[in-house]
């Protein structure tokens, strides 16, 4: 039986390249990639890479979002999730109106606990869940901050963008994501630390590497490693240094700098080793776990998927959050399923499933696996129909 969406990548590649008027070598002079490459990935006989996405985006004039088809709004309207978005981006503009005389704040430390709960339930990858409740606790922050304003209560508030930043990126909504970036940083200013200014740089880096404009990725990492300078030492500075050296990494992969790619990675360790384990500190995922994770993630951007294949053998998962583990088996799915390991990609997928469902439902790079799965299977398995049936295709 056959499995494709609607529209898969290759054809909605296919179909902006001709809205644009460009045959598939105008496109592949454009974005400097070959022409027979665009032929396989409209054909479905090549992966779209997200390197490849971000150059065909930049050459279109369009978001990679129009390309990879998010968000995706059937499945969200199916799980009730698509009208708890409107309420995140009305908490987001009232940031600058002072307290709102209709709230009676709590104590901060309850909000700080509110909050922390809250990230909780995202690295659970609830979603739905945390999208319900994260615009009251905003409002009601909000005006706390500005009737009592200190560093903390700014950092909770900073904190709080970060996770509408998360929820608006991992449902597919890159400007409301944007959004909540640019909220980031005013609260982070307020608060006075770097360290949260920086953590920012790091998210608008992950921003530029999406658009595959990585000299500008680039130069805002940089520029947190700049800024984290500022800091005083503490775990949360090492944290988010090394995170900053994680980023640039992925970015130097995805422009096939692979001895920067060994640099930061090497960087990223040497942090590590003095942190340990510090998934939960400002929720990075940062250790050694999550640097070898990196490591793998760096190898399928290059296309060395073979290799990144035998550098997941052995990673203890333990310690990171569903939401990490959940990304990492969507990337090893990738990587097996170009190296030859369809079956083992598929039930990487399930995995990647168990592990975070709500997340993988609207992961782009799955439903991209997923039609390259679909291409390959001559016979495709009931139970993969099933899966795909799940993620809308």
């Amino acid at each position: 039986m056959p499995v494709r969406p609607a529209e898969h990548t290759g054809a909605r590649v296919a179909r902006n390249r001709v809205l644009r008027h460009l045959t598939q070598q105008g496109l592949a002079n454009r974005a400097h990639v070959s022409a027979s490459l665009i032929s396989k990935v409209e054909r479905g006989t090549a992966p779209a890479t997200a390197a490849f996405l971000g150059a065909v985006a930049r050459a279109l004039a369009v978001s990679v979002n129009e390309l990879t088809g998010q968000p995706y709004i059937e499945e969200l309207r199916a799980d009730q999730i698509d009208q708890l978005i409107q309420p995140i981006r009305e908490a987001l503009d009232v940031y600058d109106l002072g307290p709102d005389p209709e709230i009676l704040p709590r104590a901060h430390a309850v909000l700080a606990d509110e909050a922390r709960k809250l990230g909780e339930t995202i690295r659970e990858t609830n979603l739905r869940a945390a999208a319900a409740a994260l615009p009251a606790l905003i409002h009601e922050t909000t005006t706390a901050a500005h009737l009592t304003p200190s560093d903390a209560m700014w950092r909770t508030l900073a904190y709080l963008y970060r996770s509408a930043y998360d929820i608006a990126g991992k449902l597919g909504y890159s400007d409301l994501s944007t959004t909540a970036l640019d909220r980031l940083d005013w609260a982070a200013v307020r608060a006075s630390d770097p360290v949260l200014a920086s953590l920012r740089q790091y998210f608008r880096g992950q921003a530029y590497l999406r658009a595959a404009q990585y000299n500008i990725g680039k130069r805002i990492v940089l520029a947190g490693l700049s800024t984290i300078k500022q800091a005083e030492p503490s775990l949360e500075r090492n944290v988010v240094t090394g995170q900053l050296h994680l980023g640039a990494a992925i970015l130097a992969a995805r422009d096939n700098r692979e001895t920067d790619v060994t640099g930061h990675l090497g960087e990223a360790l040497r942090i590590a080793k003095i942190t340990g384990p510090a998934e939960k500190v400002l929720w990075c995922s940062f250790g050694p776990a999550n640097v070898a994770l990196h490591r793998v993630a760096a190898h399928s951007e290059m296309s060395n998927f073979g290799d990144a294949v035998e550098a997941a053998e052995g990673i203890a998962l333990d310690t990171l959050p569903a939401s990490r583990v959940g990304h990492h088996y969507a990337d090893l799915a990738r990587a097996q399923m170009w190296s030859g390991k369809p079956d083992a990609a598929y039930l990487t997928l399930r995995m990647a499933r168990k592990a975070a469902p709500q997340q993988t439902r609207y992961s782009p790079l799955v439903r991209q696996t997923v039609e390259d799965l679909a291409s390959h299977y001559r016979r495709v398995p009931d139970n993969f129909a099933n899966f795909a049936h799940w993620i809308g295709m």
